[in-house]
C-alpha cells in the first residue's frame, strides 16, 4: 500500500491550532506515523506487536511530563 492511498487520523486531542501532532494511518500489516508539520517526509511503520506495546505505555503514563 502506497502512503498516497493511506487513510490518516488525527487525534481529537490535537485541537487544530496548528501545534505539532501526529497522524496514525492503519494498514494490513500494522501501523503507519507520520508528523503533520513534514507530511512529506516518509511515515514511521510498526508492526501491530510493537503498536500495541506503545498504546500500552501511553495508558500507563510512561509519556506524561513531570
Amino acid at each position: 500500500m502506497r502512503d498516497e492511498e493511506l487513510r490518516w487520523f488525527t487525534s481529537s486531542f490535537s485541537g487544530g491550532n496548528g501545534a505539532s501532532c501526529v497522524e496514525v494511518a492503519f494498514l494490513p500489516d500494522g501501523v503507519a506515523l507520520r508528523d503533520t508539520k513534514d507530511r512529506a517526509l516518509p511515515p514511521h511503520r510498526y508492526p501491530p506487536a510493537r503498536w500495541s506495546e506503545f498504546l500500552a505505555g501511553v495508558r500507563a503514563g510512561e509519556f506524561d511530563r513531570h
